[in-house]
Formats: structure tokens, C-alpha cells, sequence
């Protein structure tokens, strides 16, 4: 099968809502929508998707970078194409576009129990910082 790596389109959204939704990365305190229409604001050059030659959206993201460090967030990978190399190479498509922005260093957080995907990203040179990671609402979705 053949897909492409390209940005994000407005058109996109229910897709990838619905993509993330069967990845079980959703939580009712962040609202998908939200989070897109936010992300389109700020490097809406970091937010991918990988495209089937049919036209569907079998895998998305998002990265950014703050000057510091870069993040990836919602990496999702169709669940029945999971292992086939999609999530590496959307990782790959990251890794080059915030080298070129010359970022130094790419964090990601993984949800506690999350053991396959915590292999996904160690297979990729990823390790444990030893560090702890806090949050705090400012805005509430809900």
C-alpha cells in the first residue's frame, strides 16, 4: 500500500478526531476539536498526517517546538496498521522538520500503562529522562 506524508488540512478533522478517538487518545477534558483548531495557530507546518492512496487518514500528529525543546503529541497510527512502519516514519518526518528548525531536543509523554507504545519510542533511541511531568489547566475544554 502506498501513503503519503503531507500537512494537515482543515478538511481533515473528523478524520483525525475519529483516528485518535480508535487510538483511545482522547480524554473528555481535551477536546480534539479544540486542541486542533489551537494547534493550527502555532506551526500548523507541524501537524502531519500520512494519507492512504485511497484518500483516508491512517495516521496524524502534531510536534512543536518552544525554542527549548521540541514535543510530539498525538501520534496515532490506524490501529489495524500499527506495526507496519507508518508511526516510525511520521517520527522520522518530525525528527527532520525540528532539525531543520534547529531544535536540540524532542520530548513526548506517554500515558502511565502504556507499555507497546512506550517500546514504539525506545525502539526509535527514545529513553526515560527521570524527570516528572506536571500539568495545570489554564483553559478548561469542558
Amino acid at each position: 500500500m502506498e501513503y503519503r506524508i503531507r500537512p494537515f488540512r482543515a478538511d481533515d478533522t473528523e478524520a483525525v478526531v475519529a483516528l485518535w478517538e480508535s487510538c483511545g487518545l482522547v480524554r473528555p477534558w481535551n477536546d480534539p476539536r479544540r486542541d486542533i483548531a489551537r494547534k493550527l495557530t502555532v506551526q500548523p507546518e507541524l501537524f502531519l498526517v500520512a494519507e492512504h492512496e485511497d484518500g483516508g487518514i491512517v495516521a496524524a500528529g502534531m510536534a512543536g517546538f518552544d525554542g527549548h525543546r521540541g514535543w510530539v503529541n498525538y501520534l496515532a497510527v490506524q490501529p489495524d496498521l500499527q506495526g507496519s512502519g507508518l508511526g516510525r516514519t511520521l517520527m522520522a518526518a518530525f525528527e527532520r522538520l525540528l532539525t531543520e528548525l534547529g531544535c536540540p531536543k524532542l520530548n513526548l509523554q506517554i500515558r502511565a500503562g502504556n507499555e507497546q507504545v512506550l517500546g514504539f519510542y525506545e525502539s526509535l533511541g527514545y529513553s526515560d529522562d527521570r524527570t516528572v511531568s506536571l500539568g495545570k489547566r489554564l483553559i478548561p475544554d469542558a
